[in-house]
């Protein structure tokens, strides 16, 4: 095997994490979910994506972000997409502003444009957040613009909430709905300090994922004005997403809900505890501090010989303090990504990061 095999093997024999979160094998993971139908007195199915517990979740999401209504998807890449086709149908334009480092952009294999026709223009490029000038810089006649919150490919990056409200209000004055890629919105709202409520109402639509933070087995939803509610689901039947039954992923968006979403102040709160840690241990830390529970680090080195190390540790200690690191584009740095959750509350950050300087600085 290769050193990233090895790696992901290690990882997956280790019996503890502290992060991201732990593999539940599969019969477990049911096994939670009819529990959970118990304990939350779901009693029918959805049929086609109506009714039952998708319902409720479409009904606890509006209300969460404070929006009319709510859509379920399987995906948040089917909903995305969705919601631009949708606004830019009624704008009349195909041209959306956004992130080079979008979701859309980097990981969908040009599925936007091959599917929809979209012709994008890049809001911003690299690994800023968008501004209100930036929007105001592009050629009128956009059909959308999309803010990605976070930033994940820039560090889970936010911006400011005053650029966040100039921004909102610089859409409406140029009459550009504005939709708000949220996959880790949950993540992001100790960052504000402001209800979800308040934080989506700068935008026109916003995308929230289950699986990430919120630890579903799959889904998303979207969030919006009824009418546009009623577009979406037309397009979730046009584009093969209304299965007859989604009440598994509803249930598991529920659970999280209910569950997680109440934690990720706790999560923020260990990331920057622990990234002040690996900071004095003169690793960057990138942002600094974190905005979200989930943050960069760059250390000098190739990354081989650090992923050499980790390998030794997760055989030798069982149990996962970082993920695996790359080669930073700056040449002699390597980088890695973390992801606190619930699991890394089971640590004290000091002893993570005494882990991480044997690991990374040898």
């Amino acid at each position: 095997m290769d050193l990233d095999e090895r790696l992901k093997a290690a990882a997956d024999a280790c019996t503890r994490t502290a992060i991201r979160s732990p593999r539940v094998p599969p019969g477990a993971a049911f096994a939670a979910l009819a529990s959970a139908c118990e304990e939350l007195g779901i009693d029918e199915w959805d049929v086609y994506g109506d009714g039952g517990a998708v319902a409720r979740v479409e009904a606890e999401v509006a209300d969460l972000l404070g929006k009319p209504a709510a859509v379920f998807f399987p995906s948040g890449v089917m909903g995305q997409q969705a919601a631009l086709r949708a606004w830019c149908e009624r704008t009349g334009s195909t041209r959306v502003a956004i992130p080079d480092r979008s979701h859309l952009l980097v990981h969908e294999d040009d599925g936007p444009r091959l599917l929809h026709g979209f012709r994008f223009e890049h809001l911003t490029i690299g690994r800023r957040t968008a501004t209100a000038a930036d929007l105001r810089g592009l050629p009128r006649g956009l059909g959308a613009a999309l803010v990605e919150l976070p930033l994940r490919d820039a560090g889970c990056r936010l911006p400011s909430w005053e650029e966040l409200v100039a921004l909102s209000e610089a859409a409406r004055e140029l009459g550009v709905p504005l939709h708000a890629d949220g996959a880790r919105i949950w993540e992001s709202q100790p960052f504000y300090d402001r209800p979800l409520a308040e934080i989506a109402a700068l935008a026109d639509s916003m995308y929230v994922s289950f699986y990430k933070g919120l630890g579903g087995p799959a889904g998303a939803a979207v969030a919006g004005p009824a009418d546009l509610a009623d577009e979406l689901r037309l397009w979730r039947r046009r584009m093969g997403g209304t299965l007859f039954r989604l009440t598994p992923y509803a249930v598991g968006a529920l659970v999280g809900l209910r569950d997680l979403l109440p934690r990720m102040g706790e999560y923020a709160a260990w990331a920057r505890s622990l990234a002040a840690l690996l900071a004095d241990a003169g690793l960057t830390v990138d942002p600094d501090p974190p905005h979200t529970n989930t943050f960069l680090v760059h250390a000098p080195g190739p990354a081989e010989a650090i992923n050499e190390r980790l390998l030794a540790f997760l055989e030798r200690e069982s149990v996962v303090p970082s993920g695996s690191w790359w080669d930073a584009p700056v040449p002699g740095f390597a980088t890695t990504e973390v992801a606190v959750q619930a699991a890394s509350l089971d640590f004290e950050p000091a002893v993570v990061a005494g882990w991480w300087r044997e690991i990374v600085l040898g």
